[in-house]
């Protein structure tokens, strides 16, 4: 079975927070004995995410 993916853009501040938060979690973790794998790996992908460039259009109301 293929497994679906999900993307996500984020811009740097949202990216920032988001790997403190996992950080903050894995400290946690770390604190109560438990294993760190999944979180490592995760925090690994969001800053290895390769960035793209978004062009928004916002519409003003007359």
């Amino acid at each position: 079975m293929k497994t679906k993916r999900k993307y996500f853009y984020l811009d740097d501040f949202e990216q920032r927070l988001l790997v403190g938060c996992l950080m903050t979690t894995r400290n946690k973790y770390l604190q109560e004995g438990k294993s760190t794998e999944d979180v490592n790996s995760l925090i690994l992908k969001i800053i290895d995410a390769p960035s793209k460039k978004l062009r928004v259009i916002e519409e003003t109301k007359a």
